[in-house]
């Protein structure tokens, strides 16, 4: 198991210091499952050292323009790859807790007027991508100060970044976040579980339904799904389960179907990666009631995600933070609202598919132009993730949001086997977006970015050359 570097212990016990030695505090975290839990951990941690302090969640096209009015300003999920020490001022502190790729070296703070920490694994040569994630960090400052109770929130961090998505497992400093939730009693492990979304709360052929990163018979097909159950003689239907109510026998029986399927759609060079789209580890918070989506962790983390598309992330932090009598109620409203909102965005480009999507060489994309404004930017990505599921699975498929402030935001979803044969679609879209003015980056199969509205015909055209001869067919 990978042990924390000694330099890194140094700076999370720095840190520790800079925390107990201010009192007017800001946090800044980004909107997604990784920022709510980095933001709910650190607030957390102030609230047991009785500490003054706000939270805001912003974007990262937001934050170079933060006036820093507080003593300490502590930035997590974010802040490495952006300019947030233009606006610092002598004597101030400021604090990042970040993985993503950073702008500064590791020795930045050097003859600074102010003090400044930037905590991120890559200075360790620490993949972030995979190894840990920002509410990873904020966990092992928060067991810095005796906090290992927390340690179940940064295993719903690293779930909800997709920090397992390579080999289906927790590795590097996951894992010994995963073995603390262990051994504090709040989790439980399931290895090589089959891969399902939804094993609690959905019917089986309904979950099964949505198997997306190769396009099945069954994919959005819930009566073949249905047909496919009942002839492995799993599921019938006077008797519907879901994935949690069926035998490791049952559960045998689908992960074969699935590997015989996918096996004759694929090209010969991702055959090898088809057991990992089939079977990975599965997370059970055990504080959580039985058969509350809220003690799965993928459904969990979803529930946070939606609470970000739809700026309403302290309600996800209240309930990470044990706030569920109320907070509950209104997560089942922004749920409520979220649905509708994907519904029908989806249906606006699948229902018309061959229309809206247009295929290029290595690539696909969708235009939102004529899409509700707040609605398409702030579940863009999502909306193009489902989408993967009605056209070619084997090219990535990028959707483009309605221009604001002349900048267009960009989301890019692909199947796993892309980024299983090497393609890290983040580190591509990260660079391309800045050739053309624009800021990106993200994971292997789900990114983002942020470009001028006038450079969207540039920005194409590089994208599908930077592929040529990448993508197979």
């Amino acid at each position: 198991m990978m042990e924390i570097p000694c330099g890194m212990q140094e700076q999370f016990l720095e840190a520790k210091e800079l925390i107990e030695s201010s009192n007017d505090i800001k946090i800044y975290t980004h909107t997604d499952c990784d920022g709510i839990c980095s933001g709910a951990i650190l607030s957390i941690i102030l609230d047991r050292l009785n500490k003054d302090y706000e939270i805001e969640f912003v974007n990262l096209d937001e934050i170079e323009d933060l006036d820093l009015d507080h003593k300490l300003t502590i930035f997590s999920d974010l802040g490495s790859g952006q300019g947030v020490d233009k606006n610092a001022k002598d004597g101030q502190k400021i604090l990042i807790l970040d993985h993503h790729p950073p702008l500064r070296d590791i020795n930045y703070k050097n003859d600074k007027a102010y003090t400044y920490l930037e905590i991120n694994p890559m200075f360790y040569g620490i993949d972030g991508s995979y190894y840990v994630c920002g509410g990873g960090l904020c966990y092992f400052l928060a067991k810095t100060f005796g906090f290992k109770d927390l340690s179940w929130i940064g295993v719903l961090s690293a779930i909800g970044d997709m920090q397992n998505n390579k080999t289906g497992h927790f590795e590097g400093l996951n894992e010994i976040i995963q073995e603390d939730a262990i051994n504090e009693g709040l989790l439980k492990v399931t290895k090589n579980d089959l891969n399902i979304y939804g094993r609690s709360t959905r019917p089986l052929y309904v979950a099964l339904s949505y198997f997306s990163d190769v396009k099945l018979p069954i994919t959005n097909n819930q009566q073949e799904a249905k047909v496919v159950l009942e002839e492995l003689g799993v599921d019938e239907k006077h008797n519907r389960k879901t994935l949690s109510e069926v035998t490791e026998e049952d559960k045998m029986e689908i992960k074969k179907f699935l590997s015989r399927m996918i096996s004759k759609r694929v090209p010969p060079k991702y055959l090898k990666y088809v057991p990992k789209l089939i079977v990975g580890d599965a997370y059970t918070f055990l504080n959580e009631e039985e058969g509350s989506f809220l003690r799965d962790g993928s459904e969990f983390s979803t529930a946070m995600n939606a609470c970000g598309r739809n700026r309403k992330e302290a309600i996800g932090v209240d309930i990470i933070k044990g706030d569920r009598l109320v907070a509950l109620d209104a997560l089942e409203e922004v749920s409520k609202t979220h649905k509708y909102n994907l519904a029908t965005s989806i249906s606006k480009v699948a229902d018309n598919y061959h229309s809206e999507i247009i295929e290029l060489d290595n690539f696909q994309y969708f235009d939102c132009s004529d899409f509700d404004e707040d609605i398409a930017s702030n579940i863009i990505g999502t909306i193009t993730g489902m989408v993967l599921g009605y056209c070619n699975w084997k090219k990535p498929i990028l959707g483009f949001s309605k221009p604001k402030n002349n900048q267009i935001k960009v989301s890019l979803r692909c199947s796993k086997l892309l980024a299983y044969d090497g393609i890290h679609f983040g580190n591509m879209i990260r660079e391309i977006a800045k050739e053309v003015g624009g800021t990106g980056g993200g994971h292997a199969i789900a990114c983002g970015a942020y470009i001028p509205n006038e450079k969207k015909s540039e920005f194409l055209d590089k994208f599908n050359r930077k592929l040529q001869g990448k993508i197979a067919n």
